[in-house]
């Protein structure tokens, strides 16, 4: 049973690894960083895993750490999902 469930839970692993490589890129703009709430707040283009026209709209972050790389003004790229119900960026970085 325990292999069983170790077996279970690195194939869980691996799909969800899998599922967040895959996610689109989106460029955007920081509009606002609310760190005590761990939230950002994006103005984006189109969202194509997440059925998603452009527009300005507030995200939870998976890591709060991704706060600290990214101000209010910077172009950015990200990716986003839905996590648990919520739209959250997944990952950030300015771009060039």
């Amino acid at each position: 049973m325990k292999k069983l469930v170790t077996a279970l839970s690195a194939a869980l692993l691996a799909a969800t690894a899998f599922a967040q490589a895959t996610l689109p890129s989106v460029e955007g703009e920081v509009r606002k960083i609310d760190t005590d709430a761990k939230k950002i707040t994006l103005k984006h283009g189109d969202i194509q895993n997440l059925d998603m026209t452009g527009m300005t709209m507030v995200f939870r972050v998976k890591d709060p750490a991704m706060l600290t790389k990214v101000k209010a003004g910077d172009k950015v790229r990200f990716t986003a999902d839905k996590v648990d119900g919520a739209l959250t960026v997944m990952s950030i970085e300015a771009a060039n």
